[in-house]
């Protein structure tokens, strides 16, 4: 489950910002609809089983870091995701205060931004 989730939400996101305006509602929709009615559920049931602070046992790993990241993308285009999900959002909290990924949240950061219409204008010109 872990990585289909991460890797169906991913791709949808990915490709998000690409989509012309029309298609780009249905879009949202479906990474509202994925997020909050398949894969949130899982990851907070699998949080809630063992009562442990990350999702393999109580040590961070690489799912950690990836799913944290998967939630800030996810918020960036609808704020309110999380809502229903608390131990994600503690995961996510958990996982932002480490110092190393605190420091890479941080503005002026090498953290790139959400792509947005201006990026994606920019990036056509340069391929067309």
């Amino acid at each position: 489950m872990y990585s289909e989730g991460v890797a169906d939400l991913n791709e949808i996101i990915l490709h998000y910002p690409f989509l012309p305006p029309g298609d780009k509602d249905e879009s949202l929709t479906q990474i509202k609809e994925k997020s909050r009615n398949r894969y949130f559920p899982g990851f907070e049931k699998v949080l809630k089983s063992h009562g442990e602070d990350y999702l393999v046992g109580n040590r961070l790993s690489k799912a950690d870091v990836l799913l944290t990241e998967l939630l800030y993308h996810t918020e960036e285009l609808d704020s309110t995701v999380l809502a229903n999900f608390p131990l994600l959002k503690a995961l996510k909290t958990r996982v932002s205060n480490l110092p190393t990924v605190k420091k890479f949240l941080q503005p002026g950061s090498q953290r790139k931004p959400f792509e947005d219409e201006k990026f994606v204008e920019e990036l056509k010109k340069s391929f067309g």
